[in-house]
């Protein structure tokens, strides 16, 4: 599986740093931070990445950099597939949401997992208590503010990014 996704700055890592002691009792934590902005196919794309990733920067083509913020916590009680529940940061901006959908206009939907009802976010941890998981959305967190200026393709069986595409394309 290929992903087209937001790289955030230095400080919601560090944010994610220091809620780790809070974290530990979930099944995984996340140790590497990004935004997914949408799923290049369906897993079975083996050798298949430069055509999907050629079809994404023809539908990225005079995106703009684009502004995000993180200002909260919160959770997914009941996420459409893996362990629940999952706690992310909540990403307020309108920009990506607009490249999600254009991406997703272009090159269809992975059913359940993107289109209208898509929240952009960046996990931190899943499985585990939910009692845990509502507490760390109480907490308050100081607002990070950043401009998205490239995103990058996944490729989730090598966990590594293979290409980037500045913004604007």
């Amino acid at each position: 599986m290929f992903s087209l996704n937001a790289p955030v700055p230095g400080q919601v890592s560090a944010l994610a740093s220091r809620l780790h002691p809070e974290l530990v009792g979930f099944d995984s934590i996340r140790d590497r931070h990004s935004i997914l902005v949408k799923r290049l196919g369906d897993g079975d794309d083996v050798g298949g990445f430069y055509p999907l990733a050629e079809q994404a920067r023809r539908s990225l083509a005079g995106a703009p950099a684009v502004e995000a913020r993180i200002s909260e916590i919160d959770i997914f009680e009941d996420p459409p597939n893996g362990a629940a529940p999952v706690v992310y940061l909540a990403v307020e901006s309108p920009g990506l949401d607009r490249i999600h959908r254009t991406l997703v206009d272009d090159l269809g939907a992975i059913k359940g997992l993107e289109g209208p009802d898509y929240t952009m976010h960046v996990t931190l941890a899943r499985g585990g208590n939910l009692e845990a998981a509502r507490r760390l959305a109480e907490r308050e967190i100081e607002p990070i503010e950043w401009t998205v200026s490239e995103l990058e393709f996944w490729d989730a069986s090598r966990a590594e990014v293979v290409r980037t595409v500045s913004l604007p394309a």
